[in-house]
């Protein structure tokens, strides 16, 4: 199999407004008012889960015919538990989520069992699943653009 590349960026706006685009498209973050943003958009905590809960669903959409799953509906609630000391940098924890949570709503008329091994299938092939619940390489750059102020004479 080959391996593909994905690519994102993410610009600041003002306040804790951002700008991320990816291909074509563009989805916008921001900070409640509680933390100093404007709250146009879900924060980035939120929109991990989305990404979370949206990963399941192209799988559940995916793969549910092959476990003879007819889907009449699919719905994933997902919470996650974080100590927000870790961010803020006032206590030795981490900065990240500690406990994710899925519940799934699954409208179907298969059996128990059905949905179950289906259900195991989909949180083992999940991207997003698999990037959260196992160490990924990161590694990072970065860039100096200087200001430069013009003297006038």
């Amino acid at each position: 199999m080959s391996v593909k590349t994905f690519q994102a960026s993410s610009q600041l706006k003002e306040k804790y407004l951002i700008e991320n685009t990816a291909r074509q498209h563009r989805a916008f973050v921001d900070e409640p008012a509680s933390f100093g943003g404007t709250d146009e958009a879900m924060n980035p905590l939120e929109l991990l889960l989305s990404a979370l809960g949206s990963c399941q669903s192209v799988v559940a959409r995916t793969y549910a015919e092959k476990f003879d799953v007819d889907l009449l509906d699919f719905k994933v609630e997902l919470e996650g538990d974080i100590n927000l000391d870790g961010f803020f940098d006032k206590a030795d924890v981490r900065p990240g989520f500690s406990d994710v949570r899925a519940s799934y709503f699954i409208r179907t008329n298969a059996s128990e069992e059905k949905v179950k091994q289906f259900v195991e299938f989909l949180e083992a092939h999940c991207p997003i699943v698999d990037t959260i619940a196992n160490t990924v390489q990161f590694s990072s750059s970065y860039q100096i653009n200087q200001s430069k102020t013009e003297e006038s004479s």
